[in-house]
């Protein structure tokens, strides 16, 4: 049979990092490859309960159709405990619920791309965005990150010579892949710059609250008394990532433009997902839950940069990140880490090549490191195997 797929299709490419993933499942590799959550920290006894209570009470609506743009008690709770509290003021019909912000950033990119439009990107950047909006057909536009975010000068520069990306796709807090923040100081700046561009700025911020040093910094739509800041939130790195709840807080033009979009796309999330999570957020404080896990990911990153810090060759540089998932590793220009990757792979470690996360593709010498899923006695073990591969690179 002779398939013929359309361009857009063609465009769709597998993921690397899940492709990558396969080669880690072996039970001696000690991987810090992926991007999850601890397991063994969801709620599982609370979870329980409060599904079967939904089950029971709620079943005949639970599972049925619901409103695509998500159920009321559920938007109700996200605004008044996860957008007040940081200074997101929102009203029901600013507010759509998502199958994960995966998901939305593929209605941005349908929303907003048309073949050959420019998008503004970090460099790196999330590796999920890129392929989400590749399908669009984009012409990726990439910023430099500096260590405290974006080089607003680049991006400054790129305005002022016309061009005009449809958006620009940041990750203000923690980024992935860098485990960068963007400052205070330069959130102003770049909000300054949004309004004099007339620029759309879509903020991810699936880490946002994953604070292990200082203070949680607010977000970009709290500084958006325009309207123009996309703030895409999730409960998959603070809560549980099998529920596939996300949120898209934007202007009501443009949420009723995701609504269409996601009508046409799953017509809405799973009726019994969103009624297990408002439960729950009635029931408990997910303010407890994330201090608790903020705990568990603190020591496993102090552990993880003070085995880096004892162990790797004095010219490894990386981000000793302040929240979040992620550190990242700069080797000497001219290594190529998915080769050292193989190398890792039989000292029996893994990690996940940074060229993967650069629309250009033209940087090789980069590493991301996941400190969230692993013990800390592993953690040690697995960054002393590490060191041992990457340093033969810096005595030879």
């Amino acid at each position: 049979m002779n398939i013929v797929f359309s361009d857009r299709a063609n465009r769709i490419k597998a993921s690397e990092i899940r492709e990558l993933l396969k080669l880690t499942t072996r039970p001696e590799i000690l991987s810090f490859a992926g991007g999850l959550p601890a397991a063994e920290l969801f709620p599982l006894e609370a979870l329980g309960k409060v599904a079967k209570e939904v089950m029971l009470e709620e079943g005949h609506v639970a599972l049925q159709y619901s409103p695509t743009e998500g159920f009321q008690d559920l938007r109700e709770m996200i605004i008044k405990q996860r957008l007040h509290k940081v200074g997101i003021e929102a009203n029901l019909d600013e507010i759509c619920i998502t199958s994960g912000s995966q998901q939305a950033l593929d209605f941005v990119g349908k929303m907003f791309i048309n073949e050959g439009d420019s998008v503004f990107v970090e460099s790196p950047t999330y590796l999920g965005a890129l392929n989400a909006f590749l399908a669009y057909g984009p012409h990726y536009l990439e910023i430099p990150l500096k260590s405290d975010g974006l080089d607003l000068e680049v991006l400054e520069n790129m305005l002022q010579n016309g061009h005009k990306g449809k958006f620009l796709y940041t990750i203000p807090d923690y980024q992935n892949p860098s485990g960068i923040t963007l400052s205070l100081e330069k959130r102003k700046q770049l909000m300054a710059l949004a309004n004099k561009y007339d620029l759309i700025v879509v903020e991810d911020a699936p880490y946002a609250e994953l604070v292990l040093t200082g203070d949680q910094l607010p977000p970009l739509k709290s500084m958006d008394p325009e309207g123009r800041v996309i703030y895409l939130g999730t409960y998959s790195k603070t809560f549980t990532p099998g529920l596939r709840i996300g949120w898209v807080v934007a202007n009501k033009t443009l949420i009723n433009k995701f609504v269409q979009i996601k009508q046409g796309s799953d017509l809405q999330t799973s009726s019994l997902d969103q009624r297990i999570a408002a439960r729950y957020m009635k029931q408990y404080h997910l303010d407890d839950h994330i201090d608790m896990i903020k705990e568990v990911y603190r020591k496993r990153r102090d552990v993880m940069i003070e085995t880096m810090k004892k162990h790797f060759h004095k010219d490894i540089t990386f981000v000793e990140s302040t929240g979040g998932l992620f550190t990242w590793v700069c080797l000497k220009e001219g290594l190529d880490t998915k080769k050292i990757m193989e190398e890792a792979l039989a000292e029996h470690v893994a990690f996940v090549p940074g060229v993967s996360f650069f629309a250009s593709r033209d940087q090789h010498h980069y590493m991301r490191l996941n400190y969230s899923c692993m013990p800390e006695d592993k953690i040690k073990t697995g960054m002393e195997r590490l060191a041992k591969v990457l340093n033969r690179y810096y005595t030879e």
